[in-house]
């Protein structure tokens, strides 16, 4: 076995030798064995593949922005023709979260952090390569929405206190920036006026309230769209280009987020009348993109899980759905200048790739084809989405991933993280790999998930929140009802809250899960809420319960994993990043102490240069091996392992 390794003293070692290009980054590994070079050829396929992810647009629509990975981490590629070579553009040690083009150039804008810190900066690239950085270096930074002109970019930043995001506009002519949306919360820019003069805010204050505000673009004059009296969750939202309408999707009147119109003066945009669009759709409606010319809107529908595309005649109010292989369709973006739609498309066997549409001749174009790591992709194996019934008869969706024969097999749950996410049908070199294995994979979206209306989201808040672990107890029912599946061979994976989640099913259900892999969760709620950065905290109250209420917090510590350790007889891999702000690596370190003070083994995986995640290929490939070796071991090993 492997004792505590710090590679610190290698990588010093390394950097002084003369063929070294880049030294090791720093790892603490307890407990983990060294990885067979047979396991890591047999799974280096699986990690050699790319995805490629639309980043921008060019304003003619010939050219596109991906984001794919090369080396270490995912830079920035133009791709200047359909299946076209992909020209780097972008040469950092760490990842780019988001990239556009500066309106009427070809000049880069760009977000990173460092080291997985989430402490994001905004900065544009020139086409000749040169960087510099359009944010203050310090705090925290999302949106980056340009102005229709081009000379403004809105964003929104915690730096007025290190908790609260504020909206500000950034004069690309100065470089100063003001302050235009001051408020308690989270607040960020969703799209500008026609006219560049009012920007729509969005104010998240949870998954179900979610608000909208007008502000004007200097601040001095705000209007809400919708009230904080009835709360309600919008998801996306654009003004149609005459500046008389609003479209936006809003759970105001149902489950649903469905597509409305909302009619707005020519000046100060007052409420006017609310038009629904897709009451026939009963799924969410998600993201929105109006062409430039105001002739068509396109949205995608989540429709239990898989997308649908369509295109709404703005004219007559007619819509249609675009036939597309079924497949996940996210990040639509029109061309400035043309009417081209264009696209990231992936499904469970098919990696992420770039594809535009062009409504006026109804052509579906593939851009990019990013490579498999040599696998046959009529090798992959997709799912099946089955239901069943949980304590209290509420019905629960899950992906079913089969191995090639009849089994029984071992079984992987794997639990999604937010916990408002959802377990949609992408692709995963970890899923497809664990089926080459003889593993099947059980995906489930128990209550608490999204995609499923506003009831079925909010199912686990407060106090409720067990009830979201005892729907894996009715899912190892099920399981064991299945004979192809081997209920006495089963492992539980989950990152973030999912890793919170792992560490729960080990607490209830150590005698039915042999094995279970926490990546980045959630340990003990109470230091989890007070150790979070100040701008996520409130966030989460509303969601897990707010640990300051004696009541709540005494209910906190009674269910979190820290104060049920003597529970967990299960074997644990706990792997983390140090720089996490989401869920500090402290979350880590106590549950790994734990279960090691009360006699049990846990192998434990610290990155020093992550955080919520891990995003660097070298972490990334090491993740993904003792991952694999540690299910081989305790899900087909001896039945007295």
């Amino acid at each position: 076995m492997r004792s505590k390794v710090s590679l610190i003293l290698l990588a010093l070692l390394l950097a002084a030798t003369a063929h070294a290009e880049e030294a090791p980054p720093t790892l603490e590994l307890e407990g983990t064995p060294e990885v067979p070079a047979e396991l890591a050829d047999r799974l280096s396929r699986y990690l050699e593949g790319r995805s490629a992810w639309l980043r921008g647009i060019s304003d003619d629509g010939t050219s596109m922005l991906i984001s794919t990975r090369f080396g270490s981490t995912y830079q920035v590629h133009e791709v200047a023709q359909p299946m076209g070579m992909r020209r780097q553009l972008t040469f950092g040690d760490e990842p780019v979260r988001a990239a556009s083009y500066v309106p009427g150039s070809r000049d880069l804008l760009t977000m990173s952090d460092i080291g997985g810190d989430e402490q994001y900066q905004w900065f544009v690239t020139e086409a000749g390569g040169a960087r510099r950085m359009l944010t203050d270096g310090t705090s925290r930074h999302g949106g980056g929405l340009w102005s229709h002109d081009g000379t403004k970019l809105a964003f929104s930043n915690n730096a007025r206190n290190g908790k609260d995001m504020d909206v500000r506009v950034l004069s690309m002519e100065t470089g100063a920036s003001s302050l235009i949306a001051e408020a308690e919360g989270h607040w960020s820019p969703m799209a500008w006026s026609p006219d560049d003069a009012w920007l729509l805010v969005g104010h998240y204050v949870s998954t179900t309230d979610r608000r909208l505000i007008l502000v004007s673009a200097d601040g001095s004059e705000v209007r809400r769209l919708t009230s904080a009296k009835k709360p309600q969750a919008w998801s996306s939202a654009v003004f149609h280009p005459d500046g008389d309408a609003l479209y936006l999707t809003l759970d105001k009147d149902g489950e649903f987020t469905r597509l409305y119109t909302v009619g707005l003066t020519p000046r100060g945009f007052s409420r006017k009348a609310w038009t629904p669009m897709t009451d026939d759709i009963d799924w969410n409606v998600g993201g929105l993109r109006m062409s430039p010319d105001g002739a068509t809107l396109a949205f995608t529908v989540n429709a239990d899980g898989w997308s649908e595309l369509w295109l709404l005649d703005v004219a007559t109010g007619n819509k249609k759905r675009v036939e597309v292989e079924e497949s996940i369709i996210a990040g639509l973006q029109w061309a400035r200048d043309a009417r081209v739609l264009a696209f990231t498309r992936t499904g469970p066997t098919s990696t992420g790739d770039v594809w535009t549409f062009a409504p006026d001749t109804n052509t579906l174009t593939q851009w990019t084809q990013s490579e498999m790591g040599g696998l046959d992709p009529e090798s992959l194996i997709g799912p099946e989405l089955v239901r069943f019934a949980s304590f209290d008869g509420l019905s629960v969706p899950a992906w079913v991933y089969r191995p090639v024969g009849d089994g029984p097999h071992p079984v992987i749950i794997n639990i999604h993280g937010g916990p408002e996410g959802q377990a949609r049908p992408y692709y995963s070199s970890r899923i497809q790999s664990w089926l080459a294995a003889g593993f099947a994979v059980v995906v489930p979206n128990v209550r608490g998930s999204s995609g499923y209306g506003r009831t079925y989201v909010s199912l686990d808040n407060g106090f409720q929140r067990e009830d979201s672990v005892k729907d894996i107890g009715a899912l190892l029912d099920w399981i064991a009802q299945d004979p192809g599946l081997n209920a006495d061979r089963v492992g539980v994976s989950g990152g973030s809250y999912g890793g919170y989640m792992v560490l729960a099913c080990l607490m209830h259900y150590s005698d039915r899960i042999r094995a279970g892999v926490d990546v980045v969760g959630i340990s003990n709620f109470v230091t989890f809420l007070e150790n979070t950065k100040a701008y996520r905290r409130d966030l989460r109250r509303v969601e897990y319960g707010d640990e300051r209420d004696p009541k709540m917090r005494a209910h906190l510590e009674a269910i979190s994993p820290t104060t049920n350790v003597d529970k967990i007889q299960s074997a644990l891999f706990v792997a983390h990043g140090a720089n996490d702000p989401r869920v500090p690596v402290g979350e880590a370190r106590q549950i790994v102490h734990a279960v090691r003070s009360a006699g049990h083994d846990v192998w434990s995986m610290v990155a020093h240069d992550e955080g919520h995640g891990f995003r660097k290929r070298h972490n990334r490939d090491l993740y993904a091996q003792l991952t694999l070796l540690f299910f081989e071991k305790h899900l087909m090993g001896s039945e007295t392992e």
